[in-house]
């Protein structure tokens, strides 16, 4: 009897425990969970891209002569006008070509006029068959021989000329100058590896950056076309490596038309008025560029869940939880989705916790 009885608490017992596993079971695929029906509305993106600086005109000036830096005639971080005086070379050398030059011209022009009289004289001679053709045919080729040594005088003079001239070396642009690797006393080429210096038009200043192609044709698929885009593209703005917003906005005003085959990236520039010299050429910086988002699904990032790469949430089908993948765009705000595939509008989805969520849970 003692032993029919325990048999029967026994039993009891695994008929509580069971009991209480099923109830638990259910109780883990049902609970009260945060929803939201999907609807279609604009956004506004912000991304972040590292950015190069170039002032509206940087020309690295180089001596077009050779020789000994005789004057430096500004100061570097000076502005300077275009055609102002910056370096004067040893001149001596090349005033004495000059002159060499120009006295040839003088000694070609005495020869010219020598071989004209010649010239005259033969044909009278030949008039009274004193001479012959051949020597009148000579003197006419004396002259032209002439001609073409005064001819080449000239040109010496005027290489000479030029040559120096380039010894005062001027500003090709309005600018201001960078820093002079060079002083009084050093010698110089065409062939220098570092430049006398750099004027830079900073005016406007260029912000140069790198999208990956994806990333653009999602802009322009956005707006339609590439000249679209750019007309009616945001401005946008540039962090400082200080971290500071620069005042003023820029636009983007040129899409590269190549495909950097080793990065997948495209190259693209902005331009920001800089009147007061903040932005210098050569520095670097962060461009915000806005993404203007309009007529799409947008949920908040907390109501998927990612697996392998691929992004998911929880479709509520017929009051239980359903896993549906769905396609988003490249570029986020950390905190919502735009959604390309997958939801339509009207959908209800768990918009919390996503990832805590069990295939077929009960939605209440």
């Amino acid at each position: 009897m003692k032993s029919n009885k325990t048999l029967i608490v026994l039993g009891c017992l695994c008929c509580l425990i069971l009991g209480s596993c099923k109830k638990a079971q259910t109780a883990s695929l049902s609970g009260n969970y945060k929803t939201m029906t999907v609807e279609a509305s604009d956004i506004t993106l912000d991304h972040e891209y590292t950015a190069k600086l170039e002032g509206e005109q940087a020309v690295e000036i180089r001596p077009q002569v050779s020789g000994t830096i005789t004057k430096i005639c500004v100061d570097e971080g000076a502005y300077v006008s275009k055609g102002q005086t910056l370096f004067v070379i040893d001149q001596v050398a090349y005033r004495a070509a000059l002159q060499t030059a120009e006295a040839q011209v003088s000694s070609a022009r005495a020869s010219l006029a020598n071989s004209k009289l010649t010239l005259q004289s033969k044909k009278e001679l030949r008039k009274q068959n004193v001479v012959s053709d051949f020597d009148l045919n000579q003197a006419k080729n004396n002259v032209d021989e002439a001609q073409a040594s005064l001819a080449n005088a000239k040109a010496q003079v005027l290489s000479a000329r030029n040559n120096l001239s380039y010894t005062v070396v001027k500003s090709p642009a309005s600018g201001v100058i960078g820093m002079i690797p060079y002083r009084v006393g050093a010698l110089v080429s065409s062939s220098i590896d570092q430049p006398l210096t750099t004027v830079s038009n900073n005016t406007n200043v260029r912000a140069y950056f790198s999208i990956t192609e994806n990333a653009l044709q999602e802009i322009i698929d956005n707006y339609g076309s590439t000249a679209t885009a750019l007309k009616m593209m945001p401005t946008v703005k540039l962090k400082t490596n200080s971290g500071r917003m620069y005042g003023r906005p820029g636009r983007v005003d040129a899409i590269s038309g190549n495909v950097d085959s080793s990065t997948g990236s495209v190259s693209l520039r902005a331009t920001f008025n800089n009147p007061e010299g903040l932005l210098r050429n050569g520095g670097n910086g962060t461009i915000v560029m806005p993404y203007v988002i309009k007529n799409k699904i947008i949920i908040p990032q907390e109501a998927t869940y990612e697996l392998q790469d691929k992004v998911f949430v929880y479709k509520v089908v017929n009051g239980k939880a359903k896993s549906t993948e769905i396609k988003v765009i490249e570029h986020s705000d950390g905190i919502h989705y735009v959604v390309l595939s997958g939801l339509s509008v009207g959908d209800r989805i768990i918009s919390e916790g996503a990832g805590l969520v069990q295939e077929g849970a009960i939605v209440k």
